[in-house]
């Protein structure tokens, strides 16, 4: 079993309160399995949020996704879409294109090299984020998958669904 997070911390004094205790147990643990997947994505030159973005344009089609919804739909949510997608566009992963109804509408749409870095990834990638949780196991998964919908499901969590 793991130290707690009270000695992980070299923390003397007790928590506050158990929601302390366990916001903080989400918080670092969720900086520990971001760090690994980063570090991981990092061999194929990407980052946490354009892996992310680049996922939700592949999800979106041929037809790409308003900038306003790419923000809307990341894990992690970033300020900058258009920064993000500057970068990404300079490395020929996608596209940007003005709509033809509204001209202050610009959409973004991963491109064939874009799709092709993703093929690639997809296999390394889920294996990661097996190995990351394979000792939790299946049930345990799950229990752990219905707690933080709970949690996010709360009153004045942003995203929550």
């Amino acid at each position: 079993m793991a130290p707690g997070l009270q000695a992980e911390l070299k923390q003397k004094a007790p928590f506050r309160s158990r929601e302390q205790e366990a916001y903080l147990a989400l918080l670092r643990t969720a900086d520990a399995l971001q760090s690994s997947v980063e570090a991981k994505l990092n061999e194929f030159g990407l980052t946490g949020t354009q892996y992310n973005a680049l996922r939700i344009l592949r999800g979106a089609g041929p037809e790409g996704l308003p900038c306003s919804e790419i923000g809307e739909r990341m894990i992690t949510r970033d300020p900058d879409v258009t920064r993000l997608l500057n970068r990404l566009e300079k490395r020929g992963l996608v596209t940007r294109v003005r709509a033809k109804a509204d001209r202050r509408v610009i959409y973004g749409k991963i491109t064939t090299a874009g799709l092709k870095l993703l093929r690639e990834m997809d296999e390394p990638i889920e294996k990661h984020g097996r190995e990351i949780l394979k000792h939790v196991g299946q049930e345990k998964l799950q229990q752990l998958i219905g707690l933080l919908e709970l949690v996010r499901g709360g009153a004045g969590i942003r995203g929550a669904t």
